[in-house]
């Protein structure tokens, strides 16, 4: 027997070296294998972000997908979709957005418990990505600017259809949260040209209870002439003398109720979402007999587009959307274990205790941290006069808040899954030195069997660092009424790393519109 136990021993020390070693080094988490792709944003070198994407995907171009989808590759595709829009490649940005969308889930923040989100955001047990809530909605109306920007409204109003599928439900099971006011406003811009003014005002009573637009006051007043939707915020916006006596609702038109809650486009929600094309007309408008003061305000695209003409009647008129910066996005953190069973609190399965006498005394779990972005803020001038935007979205706080939502139950089962290799570890240990009883160095035996259980669990237990790490942190929203001709724009983003101005010529005919996007990504 003594003469087999230095076999053991090496095998033992052999053993709990490489386990330790593995859970020095580790595997890649999903922010280390897409830090290229980020830092080539931070350079503003688009091109190069996508090269970085494509290599994670196997692929050669931005429009190829994935011949297998792993469980990275729809979130790999998702940021790619961003990083085309952010270029103008609008067509390619719009194939991603689709294509990831039909591969993505929803993660339930509000039902899923301590056990299930465990479960999800840890490498080992991880599938296909899930998408939060803010996530979900945003991949919507990014994907519906992109149908705006080629002026294409019958696939705009095919996204908005979805996005409004995916507000309802949220609504429904999360009432407390309200999430996509950006997405809304251009819902409500797309069946504004399309000549619908009771879902137009719908969607805008719908962003405007999340925040106020000012951008919407003299739209609100020329589609309140058109239409007979009355929701609470959009009676705040209209004169006083039409504002209803009392009571919402929205008789005719698109049936009243809430907005788009209902189904979002006109006629029932059982309406297909997809390969929509009832190509049924839209109705008469009428132009108000009072000509908005900002009707000489204008804002025009980064490129040339012939844009197509909207509903009879409608004014030439111009929106222009600003994205800057990036959201926080994931990385492995430490955090020691007294510090993390004071956050978790009543989400910890399991006997804490045996943490005691673990070898790892911090917990790592995913944290959000903030990117370098150098822009902030941006501003509008049209023929050389300042127009006034509004911030549609700040999505990085919405990010963050529904991460700190979730965070105790993840530290939670990160702890429980702690205690659960505490406990393996303590069976070795104790089996170790039994087996070792009489050479004289069962303790030694025992914590080299406890270091290969508990190291090569810890190794595989990974956090999950998978987010979007290319949804942008802020949306800005102008627009107004043009005359039609040519026109010149200047949007300047700024911020911590200074100013960078995009400028283009456009021409709007009359009765037409145009989209105008501008992102940056830093």
């Amino acid at each position: 027997m003594r003469r087999r136990l230095p076999g053991a021993l090496r095998c033992l020390a052999a053993a709990g070296a490489v386990a330790l070693g593995v859970t020095a080094l580790g595997c890649a988490t999903y922010s280390d294998k897409t830090e290229a792709a980020r830092d080539a944003l931070l350079q503003g070198d688009y091109p190069g972000s996508v090269k970085q994407l494509n290599k994670i995907l196997k692929v050669r171009d931005a429009d190829d997908l994935p011949s297998e989808w792993k469980k990275n590759h729809a979130l790999v595709v998702l940021e790619r979709a961003m990083v085309l829009q952010a270029m103008r490649e609008y067509g390619s940005s719009a194939k991603n957005f689709t294509a990831a969308d039909k591969e993505l889930e929803l993660l339930d923040l509000a039902r899923d418990g301590a056990g299930k989100l465990g479960k999800y955001v840890y490498s080992d047990s991880a599938t296909k990505y899930k998408t939060s809530p803010t996530e979900k909605l945003s991949l919507n109306a990014m994907n519906l600017l992109n149908y705006l920007v080629q002026g294409d409204l019958s696939g705009a109003k095919v996204e908005a259809k979805r996005f409004t599928v995916m507000r309802t439900y949220l609504r429904d099971y999360d009432p407390g949260h309200e999430h996509g006011a950006f997405g809304s406003y251009l819902a409500g811009f797309v069946h504004e040209r399309l000549g619908n003014a009771d879902e137009a005002l719908r969607y805008y009573d719908e962003a405007l209870q999340e925040r106020d637009f000012g951008s919407l006051r003299d739209p609100i007043v020329r589609l309140a002439a058109l239409g007979s939707f009355r929701g609470e915020r959009i009676s705040d916006y209209l004169p006083p003398g039409e504002r209803p006596a009392s009571g919402f609702g929205g008789g005719g038109g698109a049936g009243g109720g809430e907005a788009a809650s209902s189904g979002g486009g006109e006629g029932s929600g059982d309406e297909a979402v997809e390969g929509e094309a009832d190509g049924e007309s839209p109705p008469p408008v009428q132009r108000p007999e009072a000509t908005p003061s900002t009707a000489v305000l204008a804002g025009l695209p980064p490129r040339a587009t012939p844009w197509a003409s909207a509903a009879a009647g409608s004014p030439p008129e111009i929106l222009v959307v600003a994205k800057t910066g990036r959201v926080p996005y994931k990385e492995p953190r430490r955090i020691p274990i007294g510090a993390a069973i004071g956050l978790a609190g009543a989400y910890v399965t399991g006997d804490t205790t045996l943490l005691e006498y673990g070898m790892f005394k911090v917990v790592v779990y995913p944290e959000l941290v903030k990117p370098r972005n150098l822009f902030a803020d941006a501003e509008l001038r049209i023929d050389g006069k300042l127009v006034s935007m509004d911030e549609a979205s700040d999505l990085g706080a919405e990010i963050v808040a529904e991460y700190e939502e979730i965070k105790p139950k993840i530290i939670g089962a990160a702890l429980s899954r702690m205690i659960v290799r505490a406990a393996a570890a303590e069976g070795a240990r104790a089996g170790g030195k039994a087996a070792a009883d009489d050479s004289g160095a069962a303790g030694l035996v025992g914590f080299l069997a406890a270091a290969a259980i508990e190291g090569t669990m810890v190794a595989l237990d990974k956090p999950d660092t998978r987010s979007w790490s290319t949804l942008p942190q802020r949306v800005h929203i102008g627009r107004a009424v043009v005359p039609p001709g040519a026109h010149t724009v200047e949007v300047t983003v700024f911020g911590p790393g200074g100013k960078e101005r995009h400028t283009a010529e456009l021409e709007v005919h009359e009765g037409g519109f145009a989209v105008v996007d501008v992102t940056t990504l830093r």
